[in-house]
């Protein structure tokens, strides 16, 4: 089965849930799906700031296993983890490798060829 989390309830979802459970478990190859993309809002999008412990690990598992890691570009832009480029796209800016900015049709894009069979929001 292939999933993809939405990361959007603020606080402790991302450093516990996130770094103490599923991060782990991906490590480990012992999550039980195929998690083809991660989505983070508000700010669950500082886990990824470049330096982050558990983002620094998240962005290694994502390149070795290819998941997607995105982060809602407006709240990436008001955290100063994105900036719109002089074309009027967002990019991401002192964050993890591998991370990319967008919102809903980027990840319905991005998504689009590999489909999850279930989303997951916590």
């Amino acid at each position: 089965m292939k999933v993809a989390y939405i990361f959007s309830t603020s606080g402790h979802t991302v450093s516990y849930k996130l770094g103490k459970m599923i991060l782990p478990q991906l490590e480990e190859d012992r999550h039980g799906a195929e998690v083809i993309g991660m989505f983070f809002f508000d700010d669950n999008t500082y886990m990824l700031r470049k330096g982050d412990p558990v983002g620094e690990r998240l962005s290694k598992v994502a390149k070795d296993k290819g998941i997607m890691l995105m982060l809602c570009d407006q709240c990436a832009v008001e955290r100063g983890l994105a900036e719109i480029g002089p074309d009027g796209k967002c990019y991401p800016k002192d964050v993890v490798e591998g991370v990319q900015v967008g919102c809903f049709p980027d990840l319905y894009a991005a998504l689009g060829n590999n489909p999850p069979d279930q989303v997951i929001t916590l």
